[in-house]
């Protein structure tokens, strides 16, 4: 299995795409070969920045924790999605034109946690096949590779300094696969209302969830949720800012309560609730597979 690799800087990097791909070889996709940290290590690019949230051990420790979490638990390891999402969100501390660098999100998967991403996206074997990760959770787009997809489902789920939501809408695979590519999502309230509905259990499973997703996309091309469902027109960047900064004082990132994000202000409540009362109509009307079905055996039952 792909070890934790054997030697690890003291910062984290940026390894460039063309770079990246020289390591997602068969042998890592498979899971029967570790990365040779030192070769890798000697085709990075320095960050940025020079501050406490390049230090790469917190960002390791986290990831092996996350590990821990699922193993003590025996959880599956889809479920260390929800737990690791806002930690990891709260560690690095990033801002979104930062976080947009993919040559940040290859270091973090093949050169700080390649063990991690192979422990959490090894597929069955299929077909004869060997189990195999897919290579864009290595080197891919924002939503399917894998620290990037868990960022920015943060970035966009929380609302304001509080990562619950985040939890809920991680807590749901697909939610978490589908509605993190709609763009629609950068809406605040539209991504608080989604959230609600997962965390009161209006929406349960992948096909609710996807129905869910399709639904309120669908409607987006007629309707403007920002028209009847305003954000605060314009958010202050200081409390993004003064968090960035307070990263050289911060205490590590609990492992038991959820972190506190930016200290932003919320997204408007009677924008959220006006949201999660359509988008329930919404889904009450979407097609389920599976869904008249059941309610068809519970009338029979009756």
């Amino acid at each position: 299995m792909t070890d934790r690799p054997d030697y690890l800087p003291g910062r984290l990097a940026l390894l460039p795409g063309a770079e990246a791909t020289e390591f997602v070889t068969e042998g890592l996709l498979t899971g029967r070969e570790s990365v040779p940290s030192i070769k890798l290590n000697q085709v990075t690019e320095p960050l940025p920045h020079a501050d406490r949230r390049g230090e790469l051990q917190p960002v390791r420790d986290l990831v092996d924790d996350a590990m821990a979490y699922c193993r003590a638990g025996g959880l599956k390891v889809t479920q260390a999605d929800a737990w690791l999402a806002p930690r990891l969100h709260a560690v690095l501390r990033l801002t979104r034109r930062e976080a947009a660098d993919p040559g940040f999100w290859n270091y973090l998967a093949l050169g700080a946690a390649p063990d991690y991403v192979v422990w959490r996206h090894l597929a069955e074997p299929k077909d004869g096949k060997p189990a195999k990760v897919a290579s864009d959770r290595f080197r891919g787009t924002y939503h399917k590779q894998a620290f990037s997809r868990l960022w920015w489902a943060a970035e966009l789920f929380r609302d304001g300094a509080d990562y619950a939501p985040v939890v809920a809408a991680c807590g749901n695979q697909d939610i978490l696969n589908t509605a993190l590519r709609m763009s629609v999502i950068n809406h605040r309230p539209t991504a608080q209302a989604i959230a609600r509905l997962v965390a009161k259990g209006t929406v349960t499973g992948g096909r609710e969830a996807n129905a869910l997703a399709g639904a309120v996309n669908a409607s987006a091309a007629t309707l403007m949720y920002d028209v009847i469902a305003p954000d605060h027109p314009d958010r202050d960047p200081r409390p993004l800012l003064d968090w960035i900064d307070e990263a050289e004082t911060a205490r590590q990132v609990s492992r038991n309560a959820l972190p506190a994000g930016p200290a932003e202000e919320p997204a408007p409540e009677l924008s959220v609730s006006v949201l999660v009362d359509y988008f329930a109509d919404l889904f009450a009307d979407a097609p389920v597979r599976g869904r008249d079905v059941a309610a068809a055996e519970v009338d029979a039952d009756a």
